[in-house]
């Protein structure tokens, strides 16, 4: 049987946030280049199942976008039930409980797409597999940190490093089993 990762693949700043204060992501246009997406469709084409908290989810559609992975099965972490819309799933429940339930299923990949909040309760439970972080070249200061305090010690394995010419660096790890 295959084993589903639970994968993180997310930007954050040099300083260590998702976004500035009042959810601004807007730090991040600062590496949209023409014809250049830092590998995401590559690893989107890995993953068949995607959780994302609310408040991601809200700023995306808020933006006048359609939900990106609407294609796929996807788990929005909310406290307020709202009915399922398509492949899109609000989710009230346990969140360890549910990852625990899709990696034991046949599948692709899992993404987690943040925000803080769910990274942080993933990382507490020690869920994850893998983190691929795509660093911003730039110090926003204040907002939203990506690793908040009070989680247990993780030690992590190098998988892999690229950067590109907008400055922006990408690290690809794996948690290590203890």
């Amino acid at each position: 049987m295959n084993h589903r990762k639970l994968i993180l693949y997310i930007s954050c700043s040099l300083d260590g946030y998702i976004a500035q204060p009042n959810d601004d992501l807007s730090f991040l246009d600062r590496v949209q280049k023409e014809g250049e997406d830092y590998g995401y469709d590559n690893f989107v084409s890995t993953v068949d199942t995607v959780i994302v908290g609310r408040k991601t989810y809200d700023w995306v559609v808020g933006q006048g976008y359609d939900f990106p992975h609407a294609d796929k099965e996807s788990y929005i972490i909310t406290r307020t039930p709202r009915s399922k819309e398509g492949n899109i799933t609000f989710y009230t429940d346990d969140l360890s409980a549910l990852v625990r339930q899709l990696k034991s299923r046949e599948g692709k990949n899992i993404f987690c797409d943040g925000g803080a909040e769910i990274v942080n309760q993933l990382l507490q439970e020690k869920l994850f597999d893998e983190l691929i972080l795509s660093v911003v070249p730039v110090l926003v200061g204040d907002g939203t940190r990506l690793f908040q305090d009070g989680r247990p010690e993780q030690v992590l394995d190098l998988v892999s490093t690229k950067n590109f010419d907008t400055g922006l660096v990408q690290l690809h790890y794996t948690m290590r089993e203890e």
